[in-house]
């Protein structure tokens, strides 16, 4: 069985690194600002991971939610590690807001609403800021 997570990218890559790649889904246009972290090894539980692997994945969700809250202010940051579907190490970091259609459920719940967000700022804007705030991360890291 081939794992879609192995053979794509998973989305438009943000940033990269020996580890992982941070991507902004694109498939999801009621949820513009969705974006996921993507161990580069196939792994399935984050338990699968090294100590020291397993900080810097955290590390890098923890940099993914406070650019998406300093640059949109979102209502709230929906963290997720489910894999059920594709059993590849992967976090979902979505910036939700109040007006979102399915707000306050989870995304894949059912629409309550019809709505789009809009956005604070351009995600082009809010891609340059996660790749930057990785980078530093990283060499702080290192």
């Amino acid at each position: 069985m081939s794992c879609p997570l192995c053979s794509t990218d998973g989305g438009l890559v943000v940033a990269r690194t020996p580890q992982f790649r941070v991507v902004r889904v694109l498939d999801e246009p009621a949820h513009p600002a969705f974006y996921r972290l993507i161990w580069n090894d196939h792994v399935a539980e984050f338990s699968d991971l090294s100590v020291t692997d397993r900080h810097a994945c955290m590390d890098a969700v923890t940099e993914i939610e406070r650019a998406l809250r300093s640059l949109l202010a979102p209502t709230k940051v929906n963290l997720a590690s489910l894999g059920n579907v594709v059993p590849h190490l992967h976090w979902h970091v979505i910036a939700r807001f109040d007006g979102d259609a399915q707000f306050p459920a989870p995304i894949w719940a059912a629409a309550r609403r019809e709505a789009v967000p809009v956005l604070a700022r351009p995600l082009e804007a809010v891609d340059a800021a996660i790749a930057h705030s990785l980078a530093s991360a990283t060499r702080t890291r290192d």
